[in-house]
């Protein structure tokens, strides 16, 4: 049996995200002892190897549980699954590895490359299904909005697109800060910071962000893995109670 710092070494998760999994019923101890330290056994081990695999291929927090707690999950078959979609994306990889070494090679001069070859490796049909995806979700006019975002990122200074990015990752760290200590994500104390966020989601849109379009990014960003994805990596539960104090924000905003 082995302690949660020792989980934590053994596994390189913070004793902090080990404690979330705890709270969010992801992952229970074997038992807890009398002082109170929870203690993992080798079924507890496993369990959160399928947890870091999920993860690994974006599956969100809120959807690992069901799957793994499912009566009908198979943890041999999922591992085959999850090795199969891995040993694919290592191949992709490789060939992106090779892409990038050609033409490096062929800007220093060494060798000649076929136009056709300078995209190998390089998925399309990802950016094919997130677009499609937000057209489903959000109407047609989606590509429209994402090329007039696009051309007002492209066309700013160097400097300007570093301020643009450190306003907002100062304002997500200060975000999942608050959570961290403990501020319900309904509470006005986020309002200072919900303000800065949908002044700078305005300001990539180059249009304003009623408060209707802020909750419904709010359920955008619960809704796509990629989004889900990055909160996650912020840090654990933060992209529930992102898109949580979101939608409070712009309930707020309507009262």
């Amino acid at each position: 049996m082995l302690t949660v710092k020792q989980v934590a070494k053994l596994s390189g998760v913070s004793v902090r995200t080990l404690h979330h999994y705890d709270r969010i019923g992801l992952l229970k101890p074997a038992s807890v002892g009398t002082n109170r330290y929870r203690y993992d056994g080798r079924e507890e081990l496993l369990r959160l190897q399928q947890i870091l695999l999920h993860r690994e291929l974006d599956i969100p927090l809120n959807e690992i549980g069901a799957i793994l707690d499912d009566p009908a999950f198979d943890q041999l078959e999922a591992l085959r699954r999850q090795r199969d979609k891995l040993a694919r994306e290592a191949e992709r990889y490789a060939d992106l590895v090779r892409t990038i070494d050609r033409t490096i090679a062929t800007l220093n001069g060494d060798g000649a490359m076929e136009n056709a070859d300078l995209y190998k490796g390089i998925s399309p049909q990802k950016q094919a299904e997130y677009t499609a995806w937000l057209i489903e979700k959000f109407g047609g006019d989606m590509p429209e909005r994402i090329k007039v975002s696009q051309r007002k990122y492209d066309g700013l200074s160097e400097a300007e697109k570093a301020a643009l990015m450190d306003e907002l990752r100062e304002v997500e760290q200060a975000w999942a800060e608050a959570m961290q200590n403990g501020i319900p994500a309904e509470s006005t104390a986020l309002d200072p910071l919900l303000r800065r966020h949908r002044a700078w989601v305005a300001a990539m849109w180059d249009k304003p962000c009623p408060p209707g379009a802020y909750h419904g990014l709010a359920d955008l960003h619960l809704g796509h893995a990629d989004f889900v994805s990055r909160y996650e990596a912020i840090a654990p539960g933060f992209s529930d109670y992102h898109a949580a104090s979101m939608k409070a924000y712009a309930a707020r905003l309507t009262g």
